[in-house]
């Protein structure tokens, strides 16, 4: 009896360890520590570019790896991250890695109410910190645009297909008006709901390997723009 009970406690401290340690870091800033450490410094005139986002740009290296083979990408996705997490793990991720530009795609998962509810111009502000960041250390920026989605199939009745284009004009202007590069995924996805077709993304929210096909040339023709400012 006293080894089962102390079995028991034993698997009750495991789990609460295992709980406190994941609460810890909410960032998830052990993600990528060993990946980071293995990247080492850019080559002489490497274009190295950092993705930075959540299940939708790691699932772009998963889905597609072709894209990203042989060429200077590093992909710093975590699914279900908000941009919280990912402003809280930015210097690690993206500015330690001396990129020469980041490509920020991140907002959706804040809409959802993964990490709490957000407004715009939290999402927003965000976005704009990470954006300061990568100008403050000489990395050029590209925001994307959140993909469409017409409801998520994990939180329904939020709305997405109207905040999502909201949230989207915010970042337009702020890119815009601040030099950076907008990439507009929306534009070239979006259904008459202002959704994912099921030919982008069988869940309507995660993109298939036709779906990284129409984003892999308006992130190329971005990256190459960014490139060239000087």
């Amino acid at each position: 009896m006293k080894a089962l009970k102390l079995s028991m406690a034993l698997f009750a401290l495991t789990i609460f360890t295992m709980n406190y340690s994941h609460g810890q870091d909410w960032p998830n800033l052990e993600h990528f520590a060993e990946d980071n450490k293995k990247v080492g410094m850019p080559a002489a005139n490497e274009n190295r570019v950092v993705f930075m986002g959540n299940s939708i740009t790691i699932g772009w290296i998963n889905t597609r790896p072709e894209f990203f083979e042989g060429k200077p990408y590093i992909n710093r996705g975590i699914s279900g991250q908000t941009t919280p997490q990912m402003l809280l793990r930015f210097r690690q991720d993206v500015i330690d890695l001396k990129p020469k530009v980041v490509v920020i795609l991140a907002g959706t998962n804040d809409i959802a109410g993964n990490t709490g509810p957000s407004t715009p111009k939290m999402i927003l502000d965000n976005i704009k910190s990470m954006a300061e960041l990568a100008k403050a250390n000489g990395i050029k920026v590209i925001i994307s645009s959140v993909l469409p989605a017409f409801n998520y199939p994990w939180r329904p009745g939020l709305k997405p297909n109207e905040k999502i284009p909201a949230l989207n004009s915010l970042l337009k202007e702020y890119t815009e008006a601040n030099g950076h590069i907008y990439l507009d995924y929306f534009t070239a996805m979006a259904d008459e709901r202002n959704g994912l077709p099921k030919k982008y993304a069988e869940d309507e929210v995660h993109p298939t390997a036709a779906g990284y096909a129409v984003m892999e040339p308006l992130v190329e023709a971005a990256i190459n723009k960014a490139i060239l400012l000087k």
